[in-house]
């Protein structure tokens, strides 16, 4: 990827906001998905791990059509232009946009149909076409077919006396031409692929497999009784999610959420998906009735639907996976009878996920407050949890039990909302006090409270992490947590609580940096600090983890930095709008990324303050990338972290990550990232060379990072 971008000179000639100091978002976030898309092809993922980051790509994309270009054609609809500070108007990015997911799904196709499809016939698993089934494969399938799939298909017509049906957002179909015998007239029919549990048939031959989409295709005479099939065209559409409301009012945010789901399966139809190859006269059909351009349908060579290959990547082969890991308990934490709050009051802990158990941290230290006679209060913030979450069971068992339990329910949570909208109804109806947020900010902030009594009085408890109260992501995408008792943290959150349950207007935190409070200003501060404490003897250096990098304050404060000579590192996750690199502009600031078994989610930042051992410099953690929208429109909380122990984890983690020499992405000044290629003088047992997230799972069977990884005794 190549965006627009002129010389040094350019960069450097004026300081107002100009594009050039600013890559697009978009074009940067098709990026990302790139680097996603190399797992799929890289040959040291095992082979069913490549097929799973072929449909963690197409997720990503889906999800990417739906919000970012959805919101796109709203703007185009709108007659908006280009934002401040970039010189493409929406039509202009589209252009881009279309251009760029053209290759990648050109890769992709490449990909699925060279290596990775030879790959599985070679391990024994077939992804198969209805031509390629041998004859009994055939009857077996249609019998199948007879049983379980006819009955819940319904053929929908199109014609004077039927119109075009509503096809719903994601939905797999088979357009239909076809037509009466010894009638010259062809008509159309729609048939949705139902959404069953499976999308594929195993057939009894082995690990066979057949999309039902397939099957349905090859067996429309029964739904079609007398009639000529003249051809069938699957396609799928992709709705605009991008249909949020600006102005909410916290006394209806239900009624709006739920009218916003409706909405939103309605929404403007923003993508159509047909094979390669497809009728022309039925896809022009099919834009007519969906109210679309040419330049909205995307052909897709191979498998069309890669969805489906979800189901393989499943499969029961070990020899074909990642290794499997099982997270470890924190050896201070290990015993039956194990209680995290003394846990707590012996000193503050880290724990690092999936490395570390979340069930035995995160999830037991609610669990254990529910059940404890002397806890007097819980609260806790819930943006995305899974769909069979501890923590509902246990918050509401602890209000039953006379508790006081607050659940701040963020309904906002962008394809979660009908879910969560499910658990603030079950906890209200349980007796919990359970608070929609602030009007007019997300609530992002992952944190929990627990109010105690104990022989010496009233005393706090606090988890402050980076990653949500998800059981299921906790094992799959990696994010850090700290356990506290400060009190000078503590009486933070209490007031953070506050803020987002009542009515306060606390603006003054003794150690939380809370946004949109003040955050920003913070963080701001911070990075000036290190330009004023920079001198040869003690070089200014800042460290920042993060998913992604694109508020421009943060960004022109961090060219400002690197002009002065502080080193920048920055290990951004996705995308990244600052440009690194640049000469007379960023030639301090490099910029990394590391993609692979788990997602990278954590945010970590440090500044070294003038500090002879980067242990003593500041660390902080907490739920805020350097994002307009996570530092001016969400509540969020990152916490400093003090203690020494836990600072030497973090600091080991962040010399894992860059100097990581096999998941390592480096990030060109164009926006582009290329694959690092490990240094070649590096020993052949140097640690580097395992990756990040084998070397992390090694060192957490070793014993873990820093001094110690266990909470003290």
């Amino acid at each position: 990827m190549n965006p627009s971008s002129g010389s040094s000179v350019d960069l450097v000639a004026t300081g107002d906001p100009t594009p050039v100091r600013y890559l697009n978002r978009d074009l940067a976030w098709l990026e990302f998905n790139h680097r996603v898309l190399q797992l799929a092809r890289d040959p040291a993922t095992p082979l069913l791990e490549q097929v799973r980051f072929l449909t963690i790509f197409s997720n990503n994309l889906d999800e990417f059509f739906m919000k970012r270009v959805g919101g796109l054609k709203r703007r185009i609809d709108a007659g908006a232009g280009a934002l401040a500070g970039e010189s493409d108007g929406p039509l202009a990015l589209l252009t881009k946009i279309r251009e760029r997911v053209q290759l990648l799904l050109a890769d992709q196709a490449e990909f699925y149909g060279g290596p990775i499809t030879e790959g599985l016939r070679s391990s024994g698993i077939q992804v198969l076409r209805w031509k390629e089934l041998k004859e009994e494969e055939r009857s077996e399938a249609e019998a199948w077919y007879q049983q379980n799939i006819f009955p819940i298909l319904t053929p929908l017509a199109v014609d004077p006396g039927h119109r075009f049906p509503f096809i719903s957002n994601m939905s797999v179909s088979l357009g239909v031409q076809l037509s009466r015998p010894g009638d010259p007239d062809q008509l159309f029919a729609r048939v949705k692929v139902p959404e069953v549990p499976s999308r594929m048939y195993r057939l009894s031959t082995g690990d066979r497999y057949i999309p039902i989409r397939e099957i349905i295709a090859h067996n429309l005479e029964d739904l079609f009784p007398g009639m000529r099939i003249i051809k069938v065209l699957p396609f799928r559409v992709t709705r605009n999610a991008d249909v949020e409301n600006e102005n909410e009012d916290a006394e209806d945010l239900l009624v709006q959420i739920q009218q916003q789901l409706r909405e939103r399966r309605f929404a403007k139809v923003v993508r159509l998906e047909v094979p390669s190859g497809a009728d022309p006269q039925m896809v022009r059909v099919l834009c007519e009735e969906l109210n679309l351009e040419s330049d909205d349908v995307y052909h897709s060579k191979g498998l069309f639907d890669f969805s489906v290959l979800d189901e393989i990547a499943d499969i029961d082969r070990p020899e074909l996976r990642y290794p499997r890991w099982e997270p470890l308990v924190p050896k201070g934490l290990s015993g039956e009878e194990s209680d995290l709050f003394s846990a707590i009051r012996a000193g503050d802990f880290l724990v690092h996920h999936p490395y570390e158990s979340f069930d035995a941290t995160v999830e037991e230290f609610i669990k254990q407050a529910a059940a404890d006679p002397k806890v007097l209060c819980i609260k806790q913030t819930l943006y995305r949890t899974s769909g069979d979450s501890p923590f509902i069971p246990n918050l509401i068992r602890a209000a039953e039990s006379g508790k006081q339990v607050a659940v701040l329910v963020e309904l906002r949570a962008r394809f979660d909302e009908a879910r969560n909208i499910e658990w603030a109804r079950k906890l209200e109806d349980a007796g919990v006090h359970v608070a929609y947020g602030v009007v007019g900010l997300k609530t992002h902030t992952k944190t929990s409270l627990v109010i105690r009594q104990e022989s010496d009085g009233i005393r706090s408890y606090a988890h402050i992490g980076t990653g949500n109260y998800n059981s299921k992501t906790a094992r799959l995408y990696e994010d850090v947590g700290l356990f506290t008792d400060d009190p000078g943290l503590t009486s933070d959150l209490i007031s953070l609580f506050n803020y987002m349950t009542g009515r306060s207007r606390q603006r003054d935190y003794e150690k939380l940096l809370v946004a949109p409070v003040a955050m920003k200003r913070r963080f701001l501060e911070l990075i000036e600090r290190e330009v004023l404490l920079h001198s040869e003897e003690r070089p200014g250096r800042i460290i920042a983890k993060m998913n992604q990098l694109e508020d421009r304050s943060m960004t022109d404060a961090l060219y400002e930095a690197a002009r002065a000579g502080v080193q920048v590192d920055l290990i951004v996750r996705g995308f990244c709008c600052l440009r690194p690199g640049v000469p007379g502009l960023s030639e301090n600031i490099r910029v990394c990324s590391i993609v692979g078994r788990f997602l990278e989610h954590s945010r970590i930042y440090w500044f070294s303050a003038g500090a002879d051992d980067p242990v003593d410099g500041d660390y902080f953690i907490g739920s805020a990338d350097w994002m307009y929208r996570n530092l001016h429109a969400r509540v969020e909380a990152i916490t400093p972290v003090e203690g020494r122990r836990q600072r030497q984890r973090l600091w080991e983690t962040l010399q894992i990550l860059l100097n990581d020499q096999v998941q390592r992405w480096n990030m060109l000044p164009d926006g582009s990232f290329v694959k690092h290629t490990p240094d070649p003088g590096l020993p052949a047992d140097d640690p580097s060379l395992l990756g990040t997230h084998q070397l992390l799972m090694q060192r957490a069977l070793e014993g873990g990072l820093g001094s110690s990884s266990e909470p003290p005794a």
